[in-house]
């Protein structure tokens, strides 16, 4: 098959990648030539596990190129993937769709034969109808072009092994000759037994929405639950485990931690409410996760304030905290939406000075966070620290030698987000010690 993704950042590159390990012949369009050039050189935009080699051996199979032509990548495809970004709308939540439209329009004017458009970008209900609408008045009645669903359910750090041992694929259309594309794209896939759902267009779009929201209300219904765990002393470990060992409740997603953050979360419940405002229908249980998951980032800066002896700006002022991780979760660079930002931000209010460490995120960091000191490691960034505090999990925070962790620091105070380490472990090694929801 002859595929071309509009888009190469996260998921127009992954999952182009990923089509060319298939077998499939794939361009990767962007406009942005700079991306283009870094493609072609072996550099990738994002940090995913495993992306740089992916690439680099389909680009050398030759079934995988890149390119800022737009018009000649999609002459003679049989697909045309949309995978662009739709970031919230400043002011209301609305998901902003002004890249795909302008991407459908391109695609439109670019068409030369029958072809499939496929919504890869996370969108709102009925986005497919308007983009059928755009390609109705510019493509020749007599070319066959069908608008199709297929959002995407990849998790940074893991897109490669979600992408190719997928839970379900999605895939919203009505139209038979659509289907049957869709099929042969798919077919690596289905013949390792990946279950694939057709549906409806608008019920592929609200899928998407609907999946992430439900995910996002699982991490902030365990969160209140570690804040009930601290009130009357149980520990929310064991509360997780015991409840995720039901099966009609799982396990994942039930890991107390910092509040929820990153690329899909925050945004996608932002643009399910839209939606649901627009069509008169509310989902209340949703407006609550995006005000508590808001509230919580706020509430952990204030928790590691408390460690460090103060409430409010009392006693802390001039004081040191090292903060481990900064990203919204392990393996990835993306900061967008992270705790740490809200977290970092309430001790820089608060007079405290912050020295942080991310194995990936620093770069990016720099330019969100300038008053934050950036350190080689975390031992690094403990010296001379009153508290650390883990954000993020990142493996190489979880066998770090806690004793000469506290040596490097001026009090050995521990503030652990994520539950990394067991309270007896960092007692012994003489930190006060303090966690989430034990």
């Amino acid at each position: 098959m002859r595929i071309t993704m509009i888009g190469s950042g996260y998921v127009g590159l992954v999952s182009g990648a990923c089509f060319s390990d298939f077998g499939h012949d794939v361009i990767c369009v962007d406009k942005d030539a700079g991306k283009i050039a870094a493609l072609e050189a072996g550099r990738m935009p994002i940090y995913e596990p495993g992306l740089d080699a992916l690439v680099a051996a389909n680009v050398a199979a030759g079934r995988l190129t890149f390119t800022t032509d737009l018009k000649a990548a999609v002459a003679g495809a049989d697909a045309v993937f949309i995978a662009v970004g739709t970031p919230s709308r400043r002011g209301d939540g609305h998901a902003d769709l002004t890249y795909v439209f302008e991407a459908t329009k391109e695609i439109g004017a670019a068409i030369n034969g029958s072809t499939v458009i496929v919504t890869k970008s996370t969108v709102p209900v009925g986005t497919g109808d308007k983009v059928e609408a755009i390609l109705a008045d510019i493509v020749s009645p007599d070319i066959e072009v069908a608008v199709v669903s297929n959002p995407e359910f990849l998790r940074e750090g893991a897109a490669i092994g979600d992408f190719k041992r997928p839970d379900r694929i999605v895939i919203g259309t009505d139209d038979v000759r659509a289907q049957g594309v869709m099929r042969e794209v798919y077919r690596p896939l289905y013949l390792g037994e990946s279950p694939i759902l057709f549906t409806g267009r608008r019920t592929a779009e609200l899928i998407k929405y609907a999946a992430n929201a439900f995910l996002a209300t699982k991490i902030t219904f365990i969160n209140e639950i570690a804040d009930l765990c601290e009130a009357v002393g149980a520990d929310v470990q064991d509360v997780s485990r015991g409840i995720g060992l039901d099966n009609r409740i799982g396990s994942k997603f039930l890991h107390a931690g910092p509040g929820y953050g990153g690329s899909c979360f925050p945004k996608d419940t932002l643009a399910l409410l839209k939606t649901a405002e627009d069509f008169e229908s509310p989902v209340r249980i949703v407006e609550a996760v995006v005000q508590v998951n808001d509230s919580r980032k706020r509430a952990m800066g204030r928790k590691v304030i408390h460690a460090l002896g103060g409430e409010g700006t009392d006693g802390v002022r001039g004081k040191t905290v090292a903060v481990l991780g900064l990203t919204f979760k392990p393996n990835t660079d993306d900061m967008r939406d992270a705790p740490s930002l809200a977290i970092v931000q309430s001790l820089l209010d608060a007079g405290v000075k912050v020295r942080a460490h991310d194995p990936e995120g620093m770069e990016i960091a720099k330019g969100m966070m300038p008053d934050v000191t950036y350190c080689r490691d975390a031992y690094d960034a403990a010296e001379g620290a009153d508290a650390i505090a883990i954000v993020t999990e990142w493996d190489i925070y979880r066998a770090l030698d806690l004793k000469r962790l506290a040596a490097a620091m001026i009090s050995p105070v521990m503030v652990d987000l994520r539950n990394v380490y067991p309270p007896a472990d960092a007692a012994r090694a003489g930190f006060a010690y303090s966690s989430i929801g034990r």
